[in-house]
This record gives C-alpha cells, structure tokens and sequence, in this order.
C-alpha cells in the first residue's frame, strides 16, 4: 500500500484499517495484532499503535489491557444508539444548510453528489455510495460553521459508515430507497422546511437501523 506524505502516517494506516472493517475484512471480536500490521504495512510499531488509537476513538476497536485492540462487536444496543445519535447530528447540519444557503451555487456540490449518487446505485457500487452519502454530509459542514459538530460527525461517521456498508450488502436494491430520501431532503433544504428535513433524515436513519438489525438476526 503507497501512504501520502500529505496525512499522518497513522491517520492513513487508520484508514486502511477502517476500511478493512468496515468492509467485513475484520470480523467484530477479531484481534488486531501489532506486529502484523507493521510487518504487513511496514511501519513503525509506534505509528500502528497511535492508528488504534484513533480508531478506538472513532468506536471501530476497543483496547484491553494485556489483551490488545480488538474489532468492536456489533450489536442491536449500539446500532440503534448510533442511528439515533447520528440523525439528530444530520438534522442539525441539515437545518444550517436550510438557513444559510442563498443562490443555487450553494446547492451545486449538493446537486453534484445527487448524480453521483445515482450513477453508483445503477452500477451497484457500494463503496462509492457509502463515500458519497457521507460527502454529503460533509458538503453541509461550511454552512454549520461549527467546529464541534464537524469534529463529532467525523469521530462517529466510520462506525455509522460500517452500519451503512453492512444494510447495503445485505440488500443492495435499497439504494433506491435511499436516493428517494435524499431527493426528499433536498427539496426540503431548497423550501427551508426544517419539519420535511426532520422527517426524511429520520427515515434516513431508521432504514439504515432496521436494514442492520436484521442483518445482524436474533437478539
């Protein structure tokens, strides 16, 4: 794997990583072992133990003592307080972009990512559609303008991202459904109607839970 000299080393070794599990590479419970992933990636012991770190605190591994990093556990507790918590962030980043957009320039990234989004569902590119879905998320932080809502996304976007890869592997033909929401929000940021915005990211969320929990079965 080539590194850019323009990210951490351990950032990007903490992508990589979370990739691999958000994919299913890495099973929840799977032990991480240090000096694999130096060897594997040759780098330094220093640098794959500061990307767990970071990972730790993005709740994709959980760190024990004299046990080391393991894959976090899925279960149906975490998957609805993840939804749960992940809709009201979107909602609030949802209402700033409602408020502060002025001219149709402001909605082009938003417009852009739309067809993005339909071409990777016609092409059944998860990971191209689980990117972009968060893009937009991303797309909406300049009209927030608040640096702690963007910090807390992103801390929990990698897990929410692999809540997100898990429903669409399980049924790819829900692309479709989600399209439609996003088609939704957008009309209701283009009519500053913050009851619509509410509603669709809601669903947007509740889909993306239900869609996990089955996939994960029984209790």
């Amino acid at each position: 794997m080539t590194f850019k000299a323009s990210d951490s080393l351990a950032e990007q070794i903490a992508r990589h990583l979370a990739d691999r599990i958000v994919r299913g590479e890495l099973r929840p419970g799977e032990r991480i072992q240090e000096q694999k992933v130096t060897q594997a990636l040759d780098v330094s012991r220093g640098s794959v133990r500061e990307a767990l770190l970071i990972l730790e605190r993005r709740h994709l591994v959980v760190i024990l003592a004299r046990r080391g990093a393991h894959v976090s556990e899925l279960n149906a507790h975490h998957v609805r307080s993840l939804c749960t918590l992940m809709g009201e962030l979107y909602i609030l980043l949802g209402y700033a972009v409602a408020e502060h957009w002025r001219t149709e320039a402001d909605l082009a990234p938003f417009l852009a990512l739309q067809q993005r989004l339909r071409a990777s569902a016609e092409a059944n590119a998860i990971q191209a559609f689980v990117d972009d879905s968060f893009n937009v998320m991303r797309a909406a932080y300049p009209f927030a303008n608040n640096p702690y809502l963007r910090e807390t996304v992103e801390n929990l976007q990698p897990a929410m991202n692999r809540n997100y890869y898990l429903a669409l592997e399980q049924r790819k033909a829900v692309m479709a459904d989600y399209l439609e929401l996003f088609d939704g929000l957008l009309n209701a940021v283009r009519a500053r109607d913050q009851a619509s915005i509410r509603r669709q990211l809601q669903a947007y969320c509740e889909l993306s839970c239900q869609l996990v929990l089955a996939a994960l079965g029984p209790a």
